[in-house]
């Protein structure tokens, strides 16, 4: 246990004795308890296997590289739609906790076997993902707005091509495109505005 993480499962909360139950599985698989994100993150020879951490309607546990594991008893879920890399096992009830416990450790051991191993996942690249129809009439019109969008780091520019997906009219997108671009010229990503 990490002292420095003990305030993520003494503060009040409707998840914390599931939270304190998870805490013990995972501890008994040897991996290092650090804190990252706010969250008790749990780590193998410094890279992170699985986190813990909790939301409205359920906790759960985020394996990193959950993508890559086998799930044989197909309880990992893609928490969005353009989440690459992670897979949660979502819990509403410690009793749920209670029934997985062998094969929560079974999927622990499995992401540190993916460690060892120096297995990567293959990441879409920000190339790979579609622009949207008014985005990419902007950017093929105006050099500036197309440089100061491929100056952005990938990460900014996949976010900004989500949020402007996302709307399935053609004027809510364009709102979108016109609020974001004095950021874009600002070398601002979307969680910076």
């Amino acid at each position: 246990m990490n002292p420095k993480v003990d305030f993520f499962f003494d503060k009040p909360g409707q998840w914390q004795e599931a939270f304190r139950r998870l805490r013990s599985i995972i501890l008994e698989t040897g991996l290092t308890e650090e804190l990252k994100w706010g969250c008790p993150c749990y780590t193998f020879n410094g890279a992170n296997v699985v986190l813990i951490h909790g939301f409205k309607e359920y906790c759960a546990l985020l394996f990193h590289k959950g993508v890559l594991l086998k799930d044989p008893e197909k309880i990992l879920i893609q928490q969005t739609k353009n989440v690459q890399s992670a897979r949660q096992i979502r819990f509403q009830e410690v009793g749920d906790i209670e029934a997985l416990a062998a094969s929560i450790k079974n999927y622990v051991y499995e992401a540190v076997e993916v460690e060892k191993a120096g297995l990567k996942v293959e990441m879409k690249k920000t190339k790979d993902f579609d622009v949207p129809e008014e985005f990419k009439t902007l950017l093929d019109g105006d050099p500036d707005l197309k440089n100061a969008f491929e100056s952005l780091t990938p990460g900014r520019q996949r976010a900004y091509l989500f949020h402007f997906s996302q709307p399935k009219q053609s004027k809510t997108r364009v709102s979108r495109i016109e609020k974001a671009i004095p950021h874009i010229f600002d070398g601002k990503g979307l969680n910076d505005i």
